[in-house]
């Protein structure tokens, strides 16, 4: 399959600059495998299209506040873009300008944190060591939630440290927001319990490489970095019964689907935690994930690719072709889908 096959014309205003006032009052396309069909409805009213026994499966990653501005000795602005802990206190990042950064160069972070610029890695990224181990507390008085680089705001707001992380984040070390599930809220959740629908959780702690785009010619050429995961013994055992009451399992976001699909052997759902790579383009089959909710996603992107692979990618080019006459919101503040 080439790359090209997964382009589409967005108009730029419907890039969501801003979350829906209410995360539940976004809408909601839903789109029917089968016979082919599109609804439109808003996300509060998920459960109407759910059965009692199935089972949604949500990431609760929180996303750090990744991003912070530092100052070299000459006094000159830097920014640091920490994408993941390799150890205590030392990270790989990004540094903006980097090639006015040499290697060993102390900068100064707020008012009282250093850390050391180390050399340039792979992909012109850098290894940075502060000089305390506890980076996580130092980022919550410091840095700032990394938003998308589609989202074409200077700084953040203040509700972005809300509304840019789901309301059951609990495990940090994301630095993007498994978007997906920005749509719930505790009264949709309350009432997908009333309506007998069970909830999961896992973790994967979103890369900055979700945002890489698909640059070779053909799909398959591509590669995914990895991301940590964890899949528990209880969400397993949760899953693996599902399944065998004959329910469905409901991944909330394609990063879920990716935990899913990597933990499935034999026919059964695995605990485990570790790293996964796994990249899902069509014609991948998937044996984990029965219905997928997700948002729309970028051109020539694997988000893409992966929704493609469950739905199809004629039918999900004309759902997003839709989408677009219908002006629904795109991308990570945007609006979302339900793939029966």
């Amino acid at each position: 399959m080439l790359t090209s096959e997964l382009d589409y014309e967005l108009p730029p205003e419907l890039i969501a600059q801003h979350p829906c006032d209410q995360r539940d009052a976004s809408r909601l396309l839903v789109l029917d495998r089968n016979t082919r069909g599109m609804r439109v409805d808003i996300f509060r009213n998920v459960a109407n299209y759910l059965r009692a026994g199935d089972c949604i499966v949500t990431n609760d990653t929180q996303v750090i506040r990744a991003r912070v501005r530092a100052r070299k000795p000459t006094g000159a602005r830097i920014e640091v873009f920490l994408l993941r802990e390799e150890k205590p206190g030392t990270w790989i990042a990004l540094v903006r300008p980097s090639a006015r950064v040499k290697p060993g160069t102390r900068v100064k972070i707020g008012e009282h944190i250093k850390s050391t610029i180390g050399d340039v890695l792979p992909e012109g990224r850098r290894r940075v060591h502060f000089d305390t181990p506890d980076v996580l507390s130092l980022l919550e008085k410091i840095g700032e939630i990394p938003l998308p680089p589609y989202i074409a705001r200077k700084h953040p707001e203040e509700s972005d440290l809300t509304r840019y992380q789901t309301i059951y984040a609990r495990v940090p070390g994301a630095v993007a927001a498994p978007t997906a599930g920005l749509h719930y809220t505790r009264e949709t959740i309350e009432a997908l319990e009333r309506a007998g629908v069970r909830r999961a959780g896992i973790t994967l702690h979103v890369g900055y490489g979700t945002f890489r785009p698909i640059v070779a010619e053909n799909i398959g050429e591509h590669t995914v970095e990895s991301e940590e995961f964890i899949c528990s013994e209880d969400t397993a055992a949760l899953l693996n019964r599902v399944r065998a009451e004959g329910s469905r399992v409901v991944a909330v976001g394609t990063t879920a689907a990716r935990v899913l699909e990597t933990q499935f052997r034999d026919g059964s759902y695995h605990a485990g935690r570790g790293s996964t790579a796994l990249y899902i383009y069509p014609p991948y089959t998937f044996r984990a994930v029965d219905l997928l909710q997700t948002n729309f996603h970028l051109p020539r992107s694997s988000l893409l690719a992966l929704v493609c692979a469950f739905a199809g990618r004629e039918l999900i080019l004309e759902a997003y072709r839709f989408a677009i006459k219908e002006r629904f919101r795109f991308y990570s503040y945007g609006d979302t889908m339900l793939i029966l």
